[in-house]
């Protein structure tokens, strides 16, 4: 089965389940379905950052600072969370991401619930060659350099949740 023949829910702008759809249906369709983030970060404290690879059906060969994906039809977000995590980062037995808040992206590539969650990954990592092209932990620094330098192109999405983790921080929740 090809990614654009998982089955995914559709959902209303209240995260209520209204039916199921392809992937590629809900994509071409503009369908509001449901996507995990989680912020990975190593012992000592960098975050993992990849570039995601030229096969990608939304945003292909962009760069993001969390690994994650949508839900298939009947997973839960905390699942997902940790499926994606472990599939991506290439590694088992990771503690169950914590989740942190729930936000409505919409924007380029069109409209998700999107939940961010964080990680500790100690592991070496191995990342899903099909997802992931290039990778690296990086200080939050140096993570703040690569985004507003300009050259490298991050996922709209990402971006977004980011923003909104920083902010989430700040208030100190």
């Amino acid at each position: 089965m090809s990614a654009a023949d998982e089955v995914l829910d559709v959902v209303d702008r209240d995260d209520r389940v209204t039916g199921q759809a392809p992937r590629g249906e809900v994509y071409a369709r503009g369908l509001i379905h449901r996507c995990v983030f989680v912020q990975a970060r190593d012992a000592q404290g960098r975050i993992f950052v990849h570039r995601r690879t030229a096969s990608k059906l939304v945003f292909p060969s962009h760069y993001d600072m969390f690994v994650g994906g949508v839900l298939g039809a009947g997973e839960t977000y905390a699942q997902a969370a940790l499926r994606e995590a472990e599939e991506e980062l290439g590694v088992r037995g990771l503690p169950q991401p914590t989740p942190l808040f729930k936000f409505l992206y919409e924007g380029p590539g069109g409209a998700w619930w999107s939940y961010v969650h964080e990680v500790r990954c100690e592991p070496a990592v191995r990342p899903q060659e099909s997802e992931v092209a290039w990778h690296a932990f990086l200080t939050a620094d140096e993570l703040a350099q690569r985004i507003t330098g300009g050259e490298w192109p991050w996922v709209p999405d990402g971006l977004e949740a980011r923003r909104r983790l920083e902010e989430h921080r700040r208030q100190g929740a």
